[in-house]
Formats: C-alpha cells, sequence, structure tokens
C-alpha cells in the first residue's frame, strides 16, 4: 500500500529568511530612491503600516537571541521617570477635606477624590480612584523655595473648592484632596502620569465631564458653548447664561457609563502600588529555576 507523502514544513529555514531579507532590502532600497505618489494621508497610513511591520521584525529579531533582554534601561534622570516617582509620593500623602485646608506655601500637584452619593459617580466614589488630578505652576519658574513658589498650589485647590460649592447637585462636605509641594520645574511630568493612570473623569484631557476650571466672562460677550461639567453640575451663573450645550446631557451620562465599563477604579491604595511596582519590572518573568545561561 502506498505512503501518502509528508506534509511540507512550514517552518522557515535558513534560506527562506535570506530570500525575506533580500527582498525587504530590495524593498527599502526602492522606498528611498523612489518615493511611492502617495497623497498625504495615504502616506500617514502607509508609515503606520511600516513602523508596524519594523516592530514585528524586530520581535522576531528578538525571539533569535536566547538571551533576554530588559525591556528598557533604568535611566534616573528620565523627566517621566521622575514624574512617575513623584506622583507616587502624592499619592502616600493624607488626604483631607477640600473644603478646610488652610492657606500654606508651595506649588506642585493635586488629586480630588469624591465620596458622595451622586449617580454617576458611584464607580469611583469612597475609593482612592480620584475625580480630577491637576498642577499648579510656581509664581516665577526659577522658584527655589516654597515660598518664592507662592501660594500657588492653595490657590489652584480653593478655586476647586469655590466652583464644586456652586453647583447645585454636589456637596463640598463630600470631596477630598491630596497634594504635594514639588521643586519647581517637575509639575507637569507628575500631571502627566497621574493623568495616564487614572484618566480622571473631570480632566478635559479626558474628554468626559470637563471645564471644572473654565473661567466665565459677561453674558453679553460669550460666545463658548456650556462645559460638560457645567451641563451636569448647574449652578455657576456665567453658565447658566449661556445658551447651548457642548454635549447633551444625555450623551454625558453614556459616555461616563461607557467609561466606567472599560476602566476598573482603584479601590484601594495597594492596587495602585501593585500597578506602580508592575511598570518598573525590567524582565517581565524571571526564572526562578537558577539557570545563569552559561554553557
Amino acid at each position: 500500500m502506498a505512503t501518502s507523502p509528508k506534509a511540507k514544513s512550514t517552518k522557515p529555514d535558513s534560506a527562506d529568511l535570506d530570500r525575506l531579507v533580500a527582498a525587504l532590502d530590495e524593498a527599502v532600497k526602492g522606498l528611498s530612491s523612489d518615493p511611492l505618489a502617495l497623497s498625504p494621508g495615504e502616506v500617514r497610513k502607509a508609515r503606520v503600516r511600516l513602523e508596524a511591520t519594523a516592530r514585528s521584525l524586530s520581535a522576531a529579531a528578538e525571539k533569535l537571541d536566547s538571551t533576554r533582554r530588559p525591556a528598557s534601561i533604568f535611566d534616573p534622570s528620565n523627566p517621566a521617570l521622575i514624574g512617575r516617582f513623584i506622583a507616587l509620593t502624592m499619592i502616600a500623602q493624607d488626604r483631607v477635606a477640600l473644603e478646610s485646608i488652610d492657606r500654606f506655601y508651595g506649588a506642585g500637584v493635586y488629586a480630588i477624590y469624591y465620596t458622595g452619593s451622586f449617580g454617576q459617580y458611584r464607580p469611583i466614589a469612597k475609593s482612592e480612584h480620584p475625580i480630577y488630578v491637576g498642577k499648579a505652576d510656581p509664581k516665577v519658574d526659577t522658584a527655589t523655595s516654597a515660598v518664592e513658589q507662592g501660594t500657588k498650589l492653595w490657590d489652584r485647590l480653593n478655586e476647586h473648592r469655590k466652583n464644586i460649592a456652586k453647583a447645585e447637585n454636589l456637596d463640598i462636605a463630600h470631596f477630598e484632596c491630596r497634594f504635594l509641594v514639588v521643586a519647581s520645574g517637575w509639575q507637569k511630568a507628575a500631571e502627566d502620569y497621574l493623568i495616564g493612570l487614572f484618566r480622571p473623569i473631570w480632566n478635559s484631557e479626558v474628554g468626559l465631564v470637563f471645564g471644572i476650571g473654565k473661567h466665565g466672562d459677561a453674558a453679553e460677550t460669550r460666545v463658548n458653548k456650556r462645559s460638560p461639567w457645567d451641563t451636569l453640575h448647574p449652578g455657576r451663573t456665567w453658565a447658566a447664561n449661556t445658551t447651548a450645550d457642548q454635549k447633551p446631557l444625555s450623551n454625558i451620562r453614556v459616555e461616563l457609563t461607557q467609561h466606567f465599563a472599560e476602566l476598573k477604579p482603584y479601590k484601594s491604595l495597594q492596587d495602585i502600588f501593585a500597578r506602580f511596582m508592575a511598570e518598573m519590572h525590567q524582565l517581565p518573568t524571571i526564572s526562578s529555576s537558577g539557570d545563569t545561561g552559561e554553557p
């Protein structure tokens, strides 16, 4: 009885790899010497595809190396890393009532937390997930002490306190905050990390209930539409005099529901610290076998 031929292996060999590399070399030379006749939009799409392919090739090359590579080199001078440590230090501070902060010197970063029963905010109420994070820049960029920085951090928190107190459906007693006075120039890096970590719903970068920091002008000269924050939390006089919303109230509620369905709020400090520790790993997995990889 005749035997069926064995199926040809699909595993690439060195000849396949040589042909692939040669074809890629030719393609790259062609792009360099004779750019494609593409529209600006097509160029962007092509660039995205090429960059994705480059990442795939880089990952494939790494797999051929039996010695593991760290995801990054730890650089203590990296502004993003310093911002992360500043943010973590701020999170380690005690929470205090927003309505009763004594005036103090300093600029830096802060986070505001909600503890009430407003329906749309239940997923983050009484949790360690802030509703808003922000920064306060020093009075002068060259300030080297808290006194030279002025009372900028307290001023910002006090401004938020006043705006929240004007809202008809919010109680200022249901808000707490954390804050940290930071050396001048580092507050922005910390704020960026905090926004990326928490995606707070009141931050404009997240695109949901933004507008708490918005200032009004005279009704007869105002041309801006009412912010989502003012639509959801009426009470500021100048916003009431504005006739149009940036977002209908129904849309805001739907977007918040979708946001919290996708985002798992941090319920405890342990959850936040665990995330921070995971981000600091250079090697995703560490062998416990004691194998050093040496022959």
